[in-house]
């Protein structure tokens, strides 16, 4: 445990107590480098969830605003940073959480031109954005880079989290997942259409455990499942989803 220091050790051992991690684990945390898409209700979540369990760096993406109607479900700002970059705002936060975190803010808008340069270099990327364009060119570019992806969705009580590694022969990509009528930003949203507060919540958390799981190598493997949550009738189920052998992306 010399890897840590006395703070580290202190600070994490309720996770290096547990069989399934140990030191191994929470050192694969400490070298960890995540990329996250979107600090809306999602990321809100996910991001002190994996701020405090010690992840060495979290790339935070987002070319947003704080708003007013953000703050019923993005809980990691305040009514006296309205008008703030939320990613700048998110990294201020998760280094407030946690000094051994490198949080680092991309106040930029992700787009086929600059997705590799900011996703490139990590060894995960969750995606919580809120439109079907920027999640099929992450989706489409982590498995170009061979980077597993975290997919988490919420809307009105209807939750989905999943992992793809696409560039895997028996895996489904993102893509495979929605397939290619959605290359647009007319989908539906949270402003249209609502959402309940907790079950972003509920979704961010979900998906930073899959992340964790994915990056300390515990559990079974998830990638090519998705997990559905509705909020409404307190059930989660979980379905496998098929490679598409004519994928644009991975076929």
């Amino acid at each position: 445990m010399s890897d840590f220091t006395d703070n580290e050790l202190e600070r994490y051992a309720r996770h290096i107590v547990l069989p399934q991690m140990g030191g191994v684990g929470q050192r694969r945390l400490k070298d960890a480098r995540i990329a996250i898409v979107g600090a809306g209700g999602i990321g809100s979540a996910a991001i002190p969830a994996l701020a405090a369990a010690g992840v060495r760096t979290l790339t935070i993406i987002d070319d947003g605003r704080v708003e007013r109607s953000n703050l019923q479900r993005q809980t990691i700002f305040r009514d006296d940073q309205i008008g703030g970059h939320k990613a700048t705002l998110a990294a201020d936060f998760a280094r407030a959480l946690n000094p051994h975190v490198n949080a680092l803010a991309a106040d930029t808008r992700l787009d086929d031109a600059n997705v590799e340069r900011l996703i490139g270099g990590h060894h995960l990327v969750l995606d919580g954005s809120d439109n079907f364009a920027t999640r099929l060119t992450v989706g489409d570019a982590s498995t170009r880079l061979h980077i597993p992806l975290v997919s988490a969705a919420a809307i009105q009580f209807q939750g989905q989290v999943g992992l793809f590694r696409g560039w895997e022969a028996d895996k489904p990509c993102y893509r495979c997942f929605v397939g290619d009528a959605f290359d647009t930003e007319d989908c539906d949203t949270c402003a249209e259409n609502g959402v309940l507060g907790p079950l972003a919540a509920t979704v961010g958390s979900f998906a930073a455990v899959v992340a964790i799981r994915a990056l300390v190598g515990i559990g079974g493997d998830a990638a090519g499942k998705l997990f559905l949550f509705d909020g409404l009738n307190l059930d989660w189920r979980t379905i496998r989803l098929p490679k598409d052998g004519g994928c644009k992306a991975c076929g």
